[in-house]
């Protein structure tokens, strides 16, 4: 990305534990991120690193103990609950590894949720929804209910559903991690035209290396450090951690090290 890119998200200091019996497990202390505007980020690492978590904080859905996280120029950690559900209603899109779709709702109707947790009546939130669909190649399907939709539909009503309010940031986690290899490879280059169209910056927490690699920049959580990847731009600082760089171009090449696997499909896994 362009140096004088603006920053989209950042992270300030970010700390964050848990309590374990007697002890306090900490996932990462005094993280600091920078991600431009417009950039697709990768978040890799081993299982248990705490990549979730830092999405999950990203996107307002849990607090850090100590830190900062801001959108542009606004402090999402100083917001009040209701506050911050609004922000991310308005700001935010989220994608998960299980679509989270309401059984008793029609694709449609599934879509429309955000909008009509906001408050739009049907009558606006029926065409954006619909214009969404479309957009996804769902049109047809739209009165069809989530039991009735194959594993890729599914996903995609669920993009669909993370695109209705228009926000500026898509998160996902493990977006193509339920799906077979085909599939994912569907979704993969559906994200790649929905980033585009959208003007959205995207952060995808995965454990799929070709998924990665589409990415503008790879970064490994490990032991509550933030590794570079893939240096392509982007900053990443941090006060108690060094950076480290290229470890990932290794793992895409022969001779790649035990940390990665490739499925029965024939997808690589980190």
């Amino acid at each position: 990305m362009p140096t004088d890119t603006p920053v989209a998200i950042r992270t300030i200091d970010l700390t964050k534990s848990y309590t374990s019996g007697n002890s306090q497990l900490v996932i990462f202390e005094r993280l600091n991120l920078e991600i431009p505007e417009g950039e697709r980020l990768a978040l890799i690492g081993e299982s248990g690193a705490g990549k979730s978590t830092l999405l999950h904080l990203l996107g307002g859905l849990d607090r850090p103990n100590q830190g900062r996280i801001f959108f542009g120029g606004r402090e999402i950690t100083s917001l009040g609950q209701a506050e911050l559900a609004d922000f991310r209603n308005r700001q935010i899109g989220f994608v998960w590894q299980t679509h989270h779709l309401l059984p008793e709702f029609t694709a449609l109707e599934n879509v429309m949720m955000p909008l009509l947790m906001r408050g739009a009546g049907r009558k606006l939130a029926s065409p954006a929804a619909m214009r969404r669909l479309d957009e996804m190649g769902l049109g047809p399907r739209a009165s069809h209910r989530s039991g009735e939709l194959s594993g890729g539909e599914q996903q995609r009503v669920a993009i669909a559903r993370a695109l209705v309010t228009d926000p500026k940031v898509l998160l996902a986690d493990e977006p193509t991690g339920n799906l077979d290899h085909k599939t994912g490879e569907k979704i993969a280059d559906l994200f790649d035209e929905v980033h585009r169209l959208n003007r959205l910056t995207s952060v995808f927490v995965t454990h799929n290396i070709g998924f990665a690699s589409r990415c503008d920049r790879v970064l490994r959580l490990e032991a509550g450090r933030l590794v570079e990847d893939n240096p392509r731009g982007g900053i990443v600082q941090s006060d108690n951690q060094g950076m480290e760089q290229g470890h990932f171009a290794g793992l895409q090449g022969e001779g790649a090290p035990l940390d990665t696997a490739r499925g029965e499909d024939g997808t690589n896994y980190v």
